[in-house]
């Protein structure tokens, strides 16, 4: 069921030229441990000008789209939740067009799924992700994933992570990710 989906997701965002990667916990099946998720979580490397190409793509997919004001709940939130209603899977389609996210979309590790290429975010920027939004399950991710992969760049996620939080009031993001490496 998903296999299917993110196949038919990521030719239908080909076709329309938008730059994307598979975060969350679609990407956590991938390189940590097994979970049950009942979503997917795509960041598209563009801003909301591309709404209308998403849009396109999101009816070509057969989804349905959750908010009742599309561009007002999209501008506000940056997110475009959708549903596919015969299986229940939410695919949460989000933009970002920081110089962070264009660089982790160019680092997304194109995976065979079936019949075609999906594009997933690399171990180390599914991290930063994960110790970005910093939820108790998705720390908990971060270190099955360091786990399951000891050969990752932890200089690239502490470079980012440190500058995220120059760029933050509390300034936890490092920190966090250091107390997780000592547990180890």
């Amino acid at each position: 069921m998903f296999e299917t989906l993110l196949q038919k997701i990521a030719l239908c965002l080909e076709k329309y030229g938008l730059p994307y990667m598979v975060i969350g916990g679609q990407a956590v099946l991938l390189y940590g441990e097994p979970r049950l998720t009942r979503d997917i979580d795509i960041t598209l490397g563009c801003d909301i000008t591309r709404l209308p190409d998403l849009l396109n793509s999101v009816q070509e997919l057969s989804l349905t789209i959750l908010p009742e004001h599309i561009e007002t709940f999209v501008k506000q939130t940056m997110v475009l939740p959708t549903i596919e209603e015969e299986s229940g899977v939410r695919v949460d389609f989000i933009f970002s067009f920081t110089p962070y996210e264009a660089q982790a979309i160019e680092r997304a590790r194109p995976i065979k799924i079936g019949q075609g290429t999906v594009k997933f975010a690399s171990i180390e920027d599914l991290i930063i992700h994960k110790i970005f939004a910093g939820r108790p399950r998705d720390l908990e991710d971060v270190t099955a994933i360091l786990t399951k992969n000891p050969d990752t760049d932890v200089v690239y996620i502490e470079t980012w992570l440190a500058k995220f939080d120059e760029s933050s009031q509390e300034s936890r993001f490092l920190q966090t990710f250091r107390a997780l490496l000592k547990d180890l």
